[in-house]
């Protein structure tokens, strides 16, 4: 892997996968969300990686996210089999890469939360404790660390006990690089409650981590947490949130109003604040990750 991936001007990100998979007519309702296309269609995952890459992502970030090993398993698919699909995983993002004609490909770790499909990646509220959380992950983490990838993108980490766990990989990896990404609930705190400060603290001297930030979460509480995570452990800041849009459980519908020009200049100011890199999450799609990279792009011109 890369030591240098960031650079001094930063990097684009990608927007959010699932969103423009359902765009291109994906049916992603089920555990595994985007990752069953890795049974079903891989070649629509690979179409949604070069659309990315076409609108200004300078890294495409893979399906694997609610592949987890105990998940696949669910659905009646042996080891093997497993291992060769987080490695397909990796492999379709890095074809989109090379036709593209360059980038980077970071291999998604979801998190716990996530495998357990019932939104606890929102609250932190797991029935595991950091010990678990080290051994749970452990088996997908070493596969995706040693399938091709620039980094590892560890994502939507909801509570201190998790970034602590992958704190300990990190440390059994120390060839490994990654950036890790926090689920907040406010501009200060996870979504378990905890100061993100404390979490980003436990990356602070750790040359591997590339950058630590915030995904999944509400876009006005991107600057105020990139402050207090650059202060907690000096490290470059990643930033790709929600698209500001809310999900309502009761009638399962987004709420208010796709705004890609209004997301792109809020870009501005999380740059500004010390992202060094920055993307979209969920009901962010390629035309959001292109003004995005419009604007970055010409505050790097312009000197801004």
């Amino acid at each position: 892997m890369r030591a240098d991936v960031v650079g001094e001007r930063g990097l684009v990100l990608d927007g959010g996968l699932a969103t423009h998979l359902e765009t291109l007519g994906a049916d992603l309702r089920g555990e595994l969300w985007s990752a069953r296309l890795l049974l079903d269609d891989p070649g629509l995952i690979r179409r949604a990686h070069l659309d990315y890459y076409a609108a200004g992502a300078e890294v495409a970030t893979t399906a694997s996210y609610q592949a987890s090993l105990p998940a696949l398993a669910r659905q009646g698919l042996p080891g093997r089999e497993a291992e060769r699909l987080l490695r397909l995983s990796v492999e379709l993002a890095a074809q989109a890469r090379d036709e593209a004609g360059g980038g980077l490909v970071a291999a998604s770790i979801g998190p716990y939360g996530a495998a357990l499909a019932d939104g606890s990646e929102y609250t932190g509220d797991y029935d595991l404790d950091e010990d678990g959380l080290v051994a749970w992950h452990r088996p997908r983490w070493e596969i995706l660390a040693g399938a091709g990838a620039d980094l590892l993108a560890c994502e939507t980490i909801p509570s201190r006990a998790e970034a602590a766990a992958l704190a300990r990989l990190l440390r059994e990896t120390p060839d490994v690089r990654a950036w890790v990404a926090f689920s907040c609930r406010d501009g200060e705190r996870l979504n378990d409650g905890t100061p993100v400060a404390e979490s980003a603290a436990l990356f602070a001297g750790m040359p591997q981590v590339v950058a630590v930030g915030v995904n999944c979460t509400p876009p006005r509480f991107v600057s105020e947490l990139t402050g207090r995570i650059r202060r907690a452990c000096g490290r470059p800041v990643v930033a790709y949130p929600n698209s500001g849009e809310t999900w309502d459980p009761a009638a399962r519908a987004w709420r208010g109003e796709a705004d890609p020009a209004g997301f792109a200049a809020a870009a501005r100011e999380w740059r500004a604040a010390g992202a060094s890199l920055v993307g979209g999450c969920c009901r962010t799609t390629p035309e959001y990750i292109r003004r995005v990279a419009d604007v970055l792009r010409e505050d790097t011109r312009t000197g801004r």
